[in-house]
């Protein structure tokens, strides 16, 4: 099976899963399901392909396993959050209410386009296992040394909001703690640096240029789509002038010092 050919063949099983997923949440309201089957639909088609892919196989071996960890955690993570105490996700009941009557057929075309996305954040991984140098080489550790921080990081910023969450004043407060003080989406970051890992074990490969489009595109996403314009406008609608004071203060993406001056 050629790369292309793996591609599409992975469009069209996220397309009828997410199709299924849109039929479900039309009865459920949880529309924040679609973030679950993002993250484990990425990591299957991920493991897939690495494992089918024509490259050196120990390496192929260290693809999948990346993406394995990245996708369970991830995956879990959500779920917990999308079927947990939490309840329905904020951000997806105000695209709801935004879109009106036509909500609907514009979610179904919503969760169609994400699995296309899953099969475009798929692709990177492709192109790391599809590398054929046929022994270890220095990208390589530094590709798994990208992941297990990019991991970690993440891991890090979501149990510390998650405890912060747990607090009885949660609701009328700001996480502005541990890395939340050095970013407004700590998580975010290191989602983003996570996919640097598979740009760095492509390296040497003849299409090695293309596993750039991973993180490329997640950045532009999460800076400018799905990611912090969402959260922050759902942010401002709960915490108001408290979260106008944390922008001032706090980096939106990048880890980088508050400017505490800036909350006087």
């Amino acid at each position: 099976m050629s790369p292309l050919q793996a591609l599409a063949g992975g469009w069209i099983v996220m397309a009828l899963v997410m199709a299924a997923l849109w039929a479900w949440q039309r009865r459920t309201r949880n529309a924040g399901v679609v973030d679950v089957a993002w993250s484990f639909g990425v990591g299957t088609l991920g493991i897939a392909f690495a494992l089918a892919a024509s490259g050196w196989l120990p390496r192929r071996l260290l693809v999948a396993a990346l993406v394995a960890v990245w996708a369970a955690r991830l995956g879990l993570h959500l779920a917990q959050r999308v079927f947990g105490r939490d309840g329905l996700d904020g951000r997806y009941l105000a695209l709801e209410q935004r879109w009106g009557a036509g909500a609907q057929r514009k979610l179904f075309w919503f969760f169609q386009v994400q699995a296309f996305w899953s099969v475009l954040f798929a692709a990177p991984m492709l192109l790391a296992a599809s590398n054929g140098a046929p022994a270890w080489r220095w990208t390589d550790a530094l590709g798994l040394a990208i992941g297990a921080l990019a991991i970690g990081g993440e891991t890090l910023a979501d149990r510390q909001l998650a405890a912060f969450k747990r607090r009885a004043d949660a609701k009328q407060r700001v996480m502005d703690a541990g890395l939340w003080a050095w970013s407004r989406h700590p998580n975010y970051f290191f989602e983003w640096l996570h996919w640097f890992a598979y740009v760095a074990i492509a390296q040497g490969d003849r299409y090695a240029a293309w596993s750039w489009l991973g993180p490329a595109l997640m950045l532009f996403f999460l800076l400018y789509l799905t990611g912090i314009p969402h959260t922050e406008a759902q942010a401002l609608r709960t915490r108001g002038e408290a979260y106008r004071a944390y922008q001032r203060s706090t980096s939106k993406f990048f880890l980088w010092p508050p400017r505490r001056e800036a909350q006087r």
